[in-house]
């Protein structure tokens, strides 16, 4: 029973890290393009895709489609998602220069990220509950029921430091300079 909760918990965590990943720290990462999607012949589709993604540079994107027709539907896509980035078209390529952080910007990102966190440790607080309510319903022995209990507690404060830890991580990354 505690393998299963524990995985539950790394799940939490897993998903946790993609939500951080997609926070920009002022560096290019094709991550950055997830969850945009790009209409192609009718079809909602990945740009990731639709073309190859590289980062020539510290702070710039380049995306390569496989066929030149959908360039124009990429940079519309871009465009909408609302990224504070103006892709540049030369015809062959979109080049997406990521702006340099402002500390107000930087600050949002660390709320954001607190936020993405805190929501994990909700996530993990729900499925301690409801660990413990099966163990309840189970009617093990009253010291086997105190135990499992112990055991679901322990595992919830390891993996609340988990969530600290890369709460600490992702916000020395986005107030470094």
């Amino acid at each position: 029973m505690i393998s299963e909760i524990e995985q539950k918990m790394k799940k939490t965590i897993d998903a946790l890290e993609g939500r951080l990943l997609n926070i920009r720290a002022g560096r290019a990462n094709p991550a950055m393009l997830n969850g945009i999607m790009v209409e192609y012949y009718g079809v909602p589709s990945a740009i990731t895709a639709l073309a190859n993604v590289t980062v020539p540079e510290a702070r710039q994107l380049m995306i390569k489609p496989f066929d030149k027709s959908v360039l124009k539907e990429i940079e519309r896509s871009i465009n909408e998602a609302n990224m504070g980035i103006t892709p540049i078209n030369n015809g062959e390529v979109i080049i997406l220069t990521i702006p340099e952080l402002t500390e107000e910007r930087r600050k949002d990102y660390v709320k954001q990220a607190k936020s993405i966190c805190e929501d994990a440790k909700v996530a993990l607080r729900n499925i301690r509950q409801d660990a413990n309510n099966e163990i309840k319903k189970a009617e093990f022995p009253e010291d086997q029921e105190k135990a499992e209990l112990s055991n679901v507690q322990d595992l919830i404060q390891e993996y609340n430091k988990v969530v600290d830890e890369k709460l600490r991580e992702k916000e020395q990354e986005l107030m470094k300079f």
